[in-house]
């Protein structure tokens, strides 16, 4: 099997018209030859950090969906699902994912539960973790979130690091505002990435300590725009990930937008592709072809070489995906879950004054309250008079000061309330089973009734994610692990489209994307105010503080 076009060449850094040669999904030969052509065969794509859970689809749906926009390969963090099912979640995902052509590449969960200030559905301690690094279809040690850990020495933490050094594995970094000496002692760890990089400072700072930047750009965490300056400045040590994509914008595009974005930004074009497909080859010692003698023959063919649309993309030498459809056929996957509660009452969420401490004999004057931000992870934080109706505090549509629960999914436990503000709902409630990082039940509502049954329908539902008005309802139902589906990528891209437009058409929510900024509010390693099962958490001082009162 033979292509003719004008080929890219990220190793030389230059682009020749040639012929490249493929048997048995490997690259015989290139050759450069006379002629011209309106079309270019590239390296493929390769998302450097994406958790795959955050799609709502299996792997072998997420590879269907992503090869159409050029990615041959993903560095994936199976944390999610392994917070609810161990090792077995793991050994899922590779399963699911090995049966379809696509590269998907799983790392080790380095900390599962994330904390010890949550109920999580499993803990792998460091000889589980060993015992996964191991394995040769292990390529790394995922994010180690636990960086106080680090800083201080943690017996556990500094096992799994050993462990991953030991084994000769890269470790991934996760070390949102650590700066400074603390930086600089983390990352001696051997950690060697940060996908967690907020601003340029803090970015420059990591990269001058030679610390792997990855450029952020999700349905979460948006970051490109702060952060781009860095790959003229550090081109050899920048690569493009997504860490979490929801289903409706992967129908959209993935690394291809990104590396489209950095030429517009004036990034210089071999910058922008060694980035988007080679760095993270190299850097985890990926088992994907970059267009070389040898190599697999991972490819794609484009046109355009500013949108990066992509007329075909080949994995081992196998057509995978063509004019913006897969030729990946869908696969039959057996669900595995865990989930062990019956439904609530709506009483179970009422928030009576006297939860105050008992030493105070008089109405609370000031209840904390968590600001969620559009499009960020991290939280602000804020006191307030509460609303009190009937010697409860109750949600206040006027100051979107509305009622937030944690709602543990592994064992009967009364659920965690606070209250939070910027979700703007009107008359109703939202809930989600995907819940960093624990995926207990997440519920936002504007009064006991609705929130209620939100949380409900996820419990009916083993997982999913809901939005309940007063007249009207609907559901996700997410059956592996209360976070994905087997389902069709593309019908469920279409049913999470209709359910956030309901949340922000009818309900009122005026967030770019509700359910993903609602899958953040419990992930305590990421500061500043957080709710877990357990109560409210400080994520700065790293303790849970009271509801009321403006102290802890």
């Amino acid at each position: 099997m033979k292509f003719t076009a004008n080929i890219i060449d990220l190793h030389r850094r230059r682009i020749f018209h040639g012929e490249i040669s493929i048997e048995n999904g490997i690259v015989q030969s290139i050759q450069e030859t006379p002629g011209t052509s309106n079309d270019y065969i590239m390296p493929g794509f390769v998302d450097a950090h994406v958790h795959i859970e955050s799609s709502m689809l299996v792997p072998s749906e997420f590879a269907r969906m992503a090869t159409v926009h050029g990615t041959v390969g993903t560095v994936s963090d199976p944390h999610e699902i392994a917070n609810v099912m161990g090792v077995e979640g793991v050994r899922f995902m590779m399963e699911n994912g090995g049966r379809v052509p696509f590269k998907f590449h799983f790392g080790a969960p380095s900390c599962v539960p994330a904390t010890g200030f949550e109920t999580a559905g499993a803990v792998m301690d460091s000889q589980v973790v060993e015992e996964l690094l191991k394995d040769p279809k292990i390529y790394y040690l995922t994010e180690m979130m636990n960086y106080p850990g680090v800083l201080f020495n943690d017996g556990e933490v500094m096992k799994k690091i050993a462990a991953a050094h030991r084994i000769g594995k890269p470790i991934d970094g996760h070390a949102p505002g650590v700066t400074g000496d603390d930086a600089k002692k983390y990352f001696a760890a051997g950690i060697t990435t940060d996908h967690e990089c907020f601003t340029y400072e803090e970015g420059l700072e990591k990269a001058r300590l030679g610390v792997k930047i990855l450029i952020r750009e999700g349905s979460a965490a948006k970051n490109f725009d702060a952060l781009i300056p860095l790959l003229k400045e550090f081109p050899a040590q920048v690569m493009f990930c997504s860490d979490d994509k929801h289903p409706d914008d992967l129908a959209l595009g993935h690394i291809n937008q990104l590396a489209a974005r950095a030429l517009r930004s004036g990034c210089e074009l071999f910058d922008v592709l060694c980035a988007a497909c080679l760095h993270p080859v190299e850097h985890y010692g990926l088992p994907v072809g970059t267009l070389k003698v040898g190599d697999p023959a991972d490819f794609i063919i484009t046109d355009d070489l500013q949108q990066f649309t992509v007329k075909q993309t080949w994995i081992n030498g196998q057509l995978v995906a063509e004019n913006g459809r897969s030729l990946i056929s869908s696969i039959p996957c057996e669900p595995i879950n865990q989930f062990n509660i019956s439904t609530k009452k709506a009483s179970a969420f009422a928030i009576p004054v006297n939860r105050q401490p008992p030493t105070v004999n008089h109405p609370p004057s000031t209840v904390k309250v968590i600001r969620a931000l559009d499009g960020q992870l991290v939280t602000e934080s804020f006191t307030a008079s509460p609303k009190i109706e009937n010697g409860f505090a109750v949600s206040d549509m006027e100051r979107d000061f509305l009622k937030f629960t944690v709602v543990n999914r592994y064992q009967e436990a009364p659920p965690a309330l606070a209250f939070m503000q910027n979700f703007n709902l009107k008359n109703g409630a939202i809930a989600s089973c995907v819940g960093h990082d624990s995926h207990n039940i997440l519920a936002i509502g504007t009064d006991d009734s609705l929130l209620c049954r939100a949380v409900n329908l996820i419990i009916e539902n083993k997982g999913g994610i809901s939005a309940v008005g007063p007249n009207e309802e609907q559901v996700l139902p997410l059956p592996v692990a209360g976070i994905m589906t087997t389902e069709d990528g593309y019908g469920v891209a279409k049913k999470y489209a209709a359910i956030d437009a309901f949340v922000k058409e009818k309900l009122g929510s005026t967030l770019a994307a509700p359910f993903m900024t609602l899958s953040f509010m419990a992930l305590l390693v990421i500061p500043e105010l957080k709710l877990s099962d357990k109560g409210l958490f400080d994520g700065k001082a790293f303790k849970f503080v009271e509801l009321f009162g403006e102290g802890a």
